[in-house]
């Protein structure tokens, strides 16, 4: 009984001192003297070929070009070591990132097919990736350009149902980042 009284008391007292009713007082000189003072004017700023927003558009077509330029590298079902058929591709994207890409870091980015469980299929893309990755430092490209994230099955380029389309999904892609 003495909390349901004490509740009472408080939430009557929280009800009746909320909000004043006074009005609130303006400062009338303060407004005076905003009203009178000068309009200054802005200044203006020519903006020239090298601006940052300019940049970081001929940035991402810059990365977009070299990046359309190297090749995706495939793998057998259930292997992540190179196939002698895609040595030439690694050593061709390892050319690009030591010499057009020689300002950017590497993301390789390990995916498979939709066989087996998914914790399996992360472990697999990541080893596919690391595979990758000792191949372009063998190359020459230096080991801390280069990072490596495993997509496992989840980043498909084919969802047909065929061995050709597995084949497909079963890569290491190779991405610029700035």
């Amino acid at each position: 009984m003495k909390s349901l009284m004490l509740s009472s008391v408080v939430a009557s007292l929280l009800l009746f001192s909320g909000c004043s009713q006074k009005t609130p007082v303006v400062d009338q000189k303060a407004q005076t003297a905003e009203k009178s003072q000068e309009v200054k004017p802005v200044a203006s700023e020519t903006v020239s070929g090298e601006d940052s927003s300019v940049k970081a558009v001929s940035h991402e077509v810059t990365i977009a070009g070299l990046e359309s330029e190297m090749s995706s590298i495939y793998f057998d079902f259930d292997k992540y070591n190179i196939k002698s058929s895609m040595a030439s591709k690694v050593s061709a994207d390892a050319t690009l990132v030591n010499n057009g890409a020689k300002n950017y870091n590497v993301k390789l980015e390990g995916n498979c097919d939709e066989w087996g469980s998914d914790e399996y299929n992360f472990a697999l893309g990541l080893e596919r990736a690391n595979a990758v990755k000792n191949s372009l430092v063998a190359e020459g490209v230096d080991a801390s350009r280069i990072s490596m994230v495993s997509y496992g099955k989840s980043n498909p380029v084919c969802s047909d149902q065929t061995q050709e389309c597995w084949s497909k999904n079963r890569r290491v892609d190779l991405a610029l980042l700035p």
